[in-house]
């Protein structure tokens, strides 16, 4: 058996009751992005019940009735305190964060900056609040001629470094390493989420960011599911930058991606490699053949929030979204007879919200798919993300874990 989880990061699907707090009234990343968008159709998406989880009226393809929903669908509210990637994924693998990460939104403390200058041995630039594409804008021509790393964060709890890949300016190498220095200092009680390098390329005008992103993350707190998963021998495979937000634990295999449909199709690939004619090849030159017949195949779509969510443009999330509703049957004719696809999310990031351009505080959807499930059951509104690795673990017959409420049996 595979179990195939896909986040398309920021997806969300309605502001949660709390998202007052937060400052994201009205927000609904696909709800508003259907409102604004002419002849928004996702025909496959809609025949998991997609169309049921955004506002009333449905877009005239999403009001499909129930009897044309070939999967279940439903969606999840956040019981962890914040909107970040980090907390959001943990939350999908079992782990609710009672404490928000800590965040800067009016940039870094003097003594942190202090310490990060001495140990890399130069200035920075920057410290502030900041969209990364605007940052290179205002300070990449001073870094070329100084070589001083750009320093910024946003409204997560981020500590974002950003330099030129020519090694003759700074490269690639030495980005990294400062961003490990990075990820060294801010432990407790500074305990950001993640160090990410931003790498561009260019020169003045003309900056642009690049694919060599990478992320330094905190470890997990406690056990997650993918942990424990491992515990059993169930192997998982993190595709697109899971490894990252894990920190790679609970990782057997970490595949990155260079785009959301690299991502797309190395999980395709990937679905194909534990095929049930490659498992029975395997199975005959291993004896512990539980290892080789299940796999969590772990993937995070990031482009919907990085380059589409963050820059507010729905145009180019909506085509997004079309790319990968037209990718979908490819995953279905992959499947197995015991293979089940879920779909999700791990925050919003509505691109029509004007208060800000940061995450937004929203439900995100659950959608599943399998050959043996069954279909069009709705699976109303659950507590927490939690509640999707809860059924997971229940899937492979682990040990439950410390939360959420499984919904296997609604699905059968």
């Amino acid at each position: 058996m595979k179990v195939i989880l896909v986040v398309l990061d920021s997806a969300g699907v309605g502001a949660l009751p709390d998202a007052k707090e937060y400052d994201d009234t009205g927000a609904n990343t696909l709800g508003n992005i259907a409102k604004t968008t002419k002849n928004f159709d996702l025909p496959n998406l809609f025949s998991l019940g997609l169309g049921k989880l955004l506002p009333a009226p449905y877009p005239p393809a999403g009001g499909l009735p129930p009897a044309v929903i070939n999967g279940s669908y439903g969606k999840m509210s956040e019981m962890s305190k914040g909107k970040d990637t980090t907390i959001g994924h943990w939350e999908l693998a079992g782990l609710i964060t009672e404490q928000p990460l800590p965040t800067y939104p009016d940039g870094f403390p003097e003594n942190i900056i202090k310490q990060f200058e001495d140990k890399i041995g130069t200035k920075i630039l920057a410290n502030y609040a900041s969209s990364g594409t605007e940052i290179i804008k205002k300070f990449g021509e001073e870094h070329c001629r100084t070589g001083h790393p750009i320093v910024y964060t946003s409204a997560d709890s981020v500590f974002q470094v950003a330099a030129h890949e020519d090694e003759k300016i700074f490269g690639l190498k030495r980005l990294y390493k400062i961003c490990k220095i990075a990820r060294e200092i801010l432990v407790s009680p500074n305990n950001v989420g993640r160090v990410i390098a931003r790498p561009f390329i260019g020169r003045s005008g003309d900056f642009k960011r690049t694919s060599n992103r990478h992320d330094y993350s905190l470890d997990p707190p406690e056990s997650t599911l993918l942990d424990k998963l491992i515990e059993y021998g169930i192997k998982v495979v993190g595709i697109g930058k899971i490894k990252d937000i894990f920190n790679s634990n609970g990782i057997t295999l970490a595949i990155p991606t260079l785009s959301n449909k690299d991502g797309m199709e190395k999980t395709l690939k990937t679905v194909l490699e534990f095929s049930s004619s490659q498992v029975l090849k395997s199975t005959q030159e291993h004896k512990n053949t539980r290892t080789q017949e299940h796999c969590l195949i772990f993937t995070n779509l990031v482009d919907f929030d990085m380059l589409w969510g963050h820059r507010r443009n729905v145009q180019a999330y909506y085509r997004g979204l079309k790319e990968f509703d037209d990718f979908l049957p490819k995953f279905y004719e992959a499947m197995d007879k015991d293979d089940i696809l879920f779909i999700t999310a791990d925050h919003g990031c509505d691109p029509t919200h004007i208060k800000h351009t940061d995450h937004t505080r929203e439900y995100v959807p659950v959608l599943v798919f399998g050959k043996k499930l069954k279909k069009g059951a709705d699976l109303g509104i659950r507590k927490t993300f939690a509640d999707l690795g809860q059924t997971i673990a229940e899937l492979f017959g682990i040990n439950k874990l410390k939360n959420g409420k499984s919904f296997l049996r609604e699905l059968f």
